[in-house]
């Protein structure tokens, strides 16, 4: 069945599409045969809240499976490991009638202290892109639409609903849109959610620019756009911009504005239509899998959440093989998380899940020699010193008499959550204490992390082993007795760098901003980009993981297609004992860059799974327009022509081999003018032979092949970005009838143009 025609609708009706019947649905128009819709939160589940509704998790919801929240699927790197997640995700919103899954989020992490850094997949934009595609393929195959989120530059939680992100030109494109151009390009979305944040000063909701130039005209998005819940301040501008729904429900107050607005004619008819039609295009798509749900079942899901848990587990350091554990010795498990797990962030997320295990029941079941449990720290906020110090001193006793002390530590739920960001990038000093006890009394410790953003690690010199378990579902606390004990072999790496000290860190100085403005001060080096460009030391780099088996990469080879994308192919060696997976990834840089750039950025990664002794080819494509950059000049994506190397590597700092290939630029057409320097019309094929050999006939000299003129004097490089239109100012015989002259000779071929490689 498809919906009815618009002109059969009335004004009023149109404009009742346009915003929610209530919280989570949609209007119905009952005479035209138009059924309620219902989106509802995500993005690593389903939160289908019963009775009244509310976007902070207060309320209550359905049990749906809880799956590792995106900071930990996200160092998974497994793009058909996410799909799979997004399509179970898929299929139990359509058991509950859900039309609309509100995620995947790809905001990029520009700061650890963000406090819904748990909800993103990384700092980098290539694998928040790559996986966010990955979850809206799998979401969508069932039938359920995805909405990607938040659209755009929302970065913090602080003064959310107000502040401007002020962020240039080029790392808004090349770092903060990128994932959403990627998303809208290659999986098709059919929402995308705007961000409460103003962008530049404008309002997501509110920027046509954001919302149709370049998610619709540039990007091709053929989807409806909807508004976070509560992200609308002016409904009239906001549809104008291209915001098609409002969420939630504003009982009819905004569907008059709408109405009035066309009256007056203050707002085009038009507008109201293609947006409404947007709203019954998404019904019409949902309407199937919504009335005819595939078949659940909810234990195979619990498996797959305790797969992608134990995908996700980044093994950070493991001196002495002390991992795994072998199952014959005795442990302690120490740590208020290994009974009591922290498995997801709080906030508009937070799912009811169908089952919860806990580390501790999970290592008693695969333990055979003996294991004892003392919690050693609360996470309660009223804990008294005394209280601290006994739970400190049983745990102490615990450790001393076993062979191997396994600690979990972590942030208690209230100090990172959607609607506020942290304050610092410390463990609670009480849980830290308890660790510099237990090793003092068994310097055989394990840690065990349980965070939802990048935490300070002050002990990792003096533990021998740690598991970074971010916070991993329903099923964690099975997965991290899995890892522990080598039933699965960890793969996961990070994708976010963990830094020495938080002042190290790109935003340091300009998060969260003030006055409602944060100013993105650091321009492209966000995360590793910032930390390599600086040359400063980190606790552990962006791509880091370690696993129970090793892994040897042969020498790359490079192949450019016909499209201009590369493919380069590298042999990669399990030169160990068991069984493992490893994420090989592939880092661009063009030395000889004209532009600015980072000295290496992420363009392609694979997981490769090897059997022990086994050897495979890899095959990493690295797309042409991946390699562009953001030109200031002529507002468009440029690839700049050179050698680029093409670095296979096992983290951002650990390269294992490189290759060399050959770029060809894009022309850039530079019109000219009086203002243009002297180097930009020296560059023009043109008019710049004309320039040359009037400097030669000012000086008396003829330059040489390198510019140059009487020893001691590069003309060039002095001129170079002097406007060409103040040489007359200076003693040369110029009027401005010559420099027009010359100017205009670089305009007579329409198709004059200049290599993006100068």
């Amino acid at each position: 069945m498809t919906t009815p025609p618009l002109d059969r609708m009335s004004i009023e009706e149109k404009a009742s599409l346009l915003s929610g019947a209530d919280f989570w649905h949609t209007a119905a128009l009952e005479d035209h045969g138009v059924p309620s819709i219902m989106l509802t939160d995500g993005p690593h589940g389903l939160r289908k809240q019963r009775g009244s509704g509310d976007h902070l998790g207060l309320g209550d919801s359905v049990p749906a499976t809880c799956f590792p929240p995106a900071v930990a699927m996200g160092s998974s790197w497994d793009v058909d490991l996410v799909r799979r997640v997004g399509e179970a995700i898929g299929t139990e919103a359509a058991v509950e009638n859900v039309a609309v899954v509100l995620g995947p989020g790809v905001n990029i992490k520009r700061s650890p202290l963000c406090g819904r850094n748990f909800e993103y997949f990384s700092e980098d934009p290539v694998v928040a892109g790559v996986l966010g595609a990955a979850i809206v393929d799998g979401i969508q195959s069932r039938g359920v639409g995805a909405s990607l989120k938040h659209f755009a530059a929302n970065n913090q939680e602080t003064d959310r609903m107000r502040v401007s992100a002020d962020v240039d030109p080029r790392p808004l494109r090349e770092i903060y849109l990128r994932a959403f151009q990627r998303v809208v390009e290659d999986a098709r979305p059919w929402t995308v959610m705007c961000s409460y944040n103003r962008v530049n000063g404008v309002y997501a909701s509110e920027d046509r620019w954001l919302l149709t130039t370049v998610l619709r005209d540039e990007w091709g998005f053929d989807g409806m756009v909807v508004s976070d819940w509560g992200a609308v301040d002016d409904r009239v501008r906001a549809l104008a911009a291209g915001l098609d729904l409002e969420m939630p429900g504003s009982r009819g107050n905004t569907n008059a504005q709408l109405v009035a607005a066309v009256a007056d004619g203050s707002l085009d008819a038009d507008v109201v239509d293609v947006a409404a039609g947007r709203v019954l295009t998404l019904v019409d798509r949902t309407r199937a899998a919504v009335e005819n749900p595939a078949t659940l079942d909810i234990d195979a899901h619990h498996a797959l959440a305790r797969e992608a848990a134990g995908r996700s587990v980044v093994l950070l350091k493991n001196d002495g093989g002390l991992l795994p554990l072998a199952q014959d010795a005795s442990i302690a498990v120490i740590g208020a998380f290994a009974a009591e797990p922290r498995y997801q962030g709080a906030g508009s997320s937070m799912i009811s899940p169908t089952r919860l295990d806990n580390a501790l029941d999970e290592i008693r079941s695969l333990a055979t020699g003996s294991v004892t449990y003392a919690a050693g720290f609360s996470t309660a906020v009223d804990v008294t010193e005394t209280e601290s110090a006994g739970l400190r001193d049983e745990a102490v006793a615990a450790a001393s008499g076993a062979d191997v002390a396994v600690v979990f530590l972590g942030l208690p739920a209230r100090l990172e959550s959607e609607g506020y960001d942290r304050d610092d990038v410390d463990l609670p000093a009480a849980q830290l204490a308890v660790l510099a006890a237990v090793v003092d009394a068994n310097p055989n410790v394990v840690v065990v992390l349980s965070n939802g953003g990048v935490v300070a690690l002050p002990f990792a010199a003096s533990v021998p082993a740690i598991l970074e378990g971010w916070l991993l579902g329903q099923a964690g606390g099975g997965a991290t007795a899995d890892v522990l004990f080598g039933v699965v072999n960890p793969s996961a790496k990070l994708t976010e760098t963990v830094p020495l000290r938080f002042a190290d860190s790109p935003a340091y100085l300009d998060f969260p901003g003030e006055f409602s403005h944060v100013r993105y001060g650091e321009g492209l080096f966000v995360g590793y980009r910032w930390y390599d460009a600086r040359d400063l030391d980190v606790a552990y780099p962006f791509g880091h993981g370690l696993s129970y088996t090793a892994f040897e990469y042969g020498p790359p080879s490079a192949t450019t297609l016909a499209d201009g994308d590369v493919d380069v192919r590298v042999a990669v060696t399990n030169t160990g004992s068991v069984a493992g997976r490893e994420v090989v990834q592939l880092y661009s840089s063009l030395p000889a860059a004209v532009t600015q750039r980072p000295p290496r950025e992420l363009k392609a990664f694979a997981s490769v799974a090897l059997e022990a002794g086994e050897t495979r080819e890899v095959t990493l494509r690295v797309r042409r327009k991946d390699l562009a950059y953001w030109d200031v000049r002529v507002d468009s994506w440029i690839v700049e022509g050179g050698t680029y190397t093409l670095e296979v590597a096992a983290s951002s700092r650990d390269v294992r081999a490189s290759v060399r290939v050959e770029v060809a630029g894009d022309p850039v057409t530079l019109p000219l003018s009086r203002s243009s320097s002297i180097g930009e019309v020296m560059a023009d094929p043109l008019a710049g032979p004309i320039l040359q050999a009037a400097i030669a006939e000012m000086t008396g000299v003829a330059p040489d092949a390198a510019g140059l003129v009487p020893e001691g004097v590069d003309l060039q490089k002095m001129l170079d970005s002097f406007p060409i239109g103040r040489v007359g100012m200076f003693g040369a015989d110029v009027d401005p009838a010559m420099v027009d002259a010359l100017l205009a000779a670089g305009q007579v071929r329409p198709d004059a143009r200049v290599d993006a490689d100068g």
